[in-house]
């Protein structure tokens, strides 16, 4: 007689495989609430980011850019519609314009220096990321860029279809988000980049 166990075809089937093995761990989030893990944001309306764009650009008007770029980012459109995010982005993005290349650096470096500075920073830094993705030029189908024209030379030329005013508004908006991208990572570190890209919360 075989010491070998028989083994039946009910034995050898693959129902060890339906077992769900998260559900028998204490830890596991099918034990848990996981909505609990991330503290609730408030919605943020389009009428009420409207409102703090008014008083954003009063400050501008005033010469108070460290408070006009820290009332927007004090602010972050976390839980609201598309059209308030954008609205926000707009608001952060003209106050970036209106500041000058000189005052960039101690600017940040103030705000980095305050209390929650660093937390500031990195919001800045997320929205510096979204309007490099709006300022990018949409794909073709072909999949070439807009505004890329193929040459013989192999290379492409950027902005050859004039009236090109389209292209150099975008180049200019992007040359000013990555001035603002170098001078972030400069006072705040490239730390900043990585809790940005493992932040689940989107503006």
């Amino acid at each position: 007689m075989s010491i070998i166990p028989q083994h039946t075809a009910a034995s050898l089937s693959d129902a060890w495989r339906t077992i769900n093995i998260d559900a028998l761990e204490e830890d596991s989030p099918l034990n848990f609430d996981t909505s609990t893990l991330r503290p609730p944001q408030s919605e943020i309306s389009e009428a009420d980011v409207r409102g703090l764009a008014g008083q954003v650009r009063q400050l501008l008007r005033g010469g108070d850019t460290e408070g006009a770029l820290r009332g927007c980012l004090e602010f972050p459109v976390y839980n609201g519609t598309d059209a308030a995010k954008d609205a926000h982005l707009q608001t952060i993005t003209e106050v970036l314009h209106s500041i000058k290349a000189s005052e960039m650096t101690p600017l940040l470096q103030t705000i980095y220096a305050s209390a929650g500075g660093s937390e500031l920073l990195d919001v800045l830094m997320k929205y510096i990321y979204k309007g490099m993705g709006a300022a990018a030029p949409p794909a073709r189908p072909g999949g070439s860029s807009a505004g890329v024209t193929p040459q013989p030379t192999g290379f492409s030329q950027i902005g050859a279809g004039r009236p090109g005013a389209g292209n150099e508004n975008v180049g200019a908006a992007m040359s000013v988000l990555l001035s603002w991208h170098e001078k972030v990572v400069d006072v705040a570190g490239l730390g900043c980049i990585g809790r940005v890209m493992a932040d689940w919360r989107r503006v």
